[in-house]
């Protein structure tokens, strides 16, 4: 499938990657794209190392398996560096994106990667914009900068109104997401 999009997003129980690849799909979906948005289960814990995965794509999609080579990677907890492979499997032209606030290219150079390599402070933002270190609304915005997936103004529009049917009772949580979404979008970097 030459339209096909696949993700894999790195993360610790309870950090949202599940949740983040779930709202990815929805609003991909409401683009008129074909979906998937799935976690691969295991024995998950608070703190323990997740995988979710994402399929975008124009055409139908008919393959129905974990993604082994994503053309992106998220990462959102950066310990996992240390812990997991996460360049296992993305192509030479594969994009990187990671929350951290190191350097691009010293991070270029410990994943020892020649894709591009995309780095913003998600949990910076996260925690000033919404008040707690959840990172994955901010990668959801840097993610669509890096690999403009899905137009980013469409993005917003609808994530808004996920937000705003979850958090119906809440409209600050729904403000703070959003602008961590519209600051990571801007922040991040390659």
């Amino acid at each position: 499938m030459a339209s096909l999009t696949e993700i894999r997003w790195h993360g610790r129980g309870g950090q949202g990657s599940k949740t983040a690849s779930i709202l990815l799909g929805k609003v991909a979906a409401k683009t008129g794209r074909n979906i998937q948005a799935f976690p691969e289960y295991g024995p998950e814990r608070m703190g323990a190392p997740v995988l979710a995965y994402n399929r975008i794509s124009e055409e139908k999609i008919t393959v129905h398996c974990q993604v082994t080579e994503p053309s992106t990677v998220v990462v959102l907890d950066p310990t996992l560096l240390a812990v997991v492979d996460v360049t296992e499997g993305v192509p030479a032209d594969g994009k990187i994106i990671v929350n951290t606030t190191e350097d691009v290219a010293k991070l270029k150079e410990k994943l020892n990667f020649d894709g591009e390599v995309w780095a913003v402070d998600a949990y910076g933002i996260s925690t000033e914009e919404i008040g707690a270190p959840f990172p994955n609304t901010p990668m959801l915005g840097a993610l669509v900068k890096a690999t403009e997936v899905v137009p980013y103004e469409g993005f917003v529009d609808e994530i808004k109104k996920e937000f705003e049917k979850k958090f119906a009772h809440k409209p600050e949580v729904v403000k703070g997401n959003l602008a961590s979404i519209e600051r990571a979008y801007q922040e991040v970097k390659k």
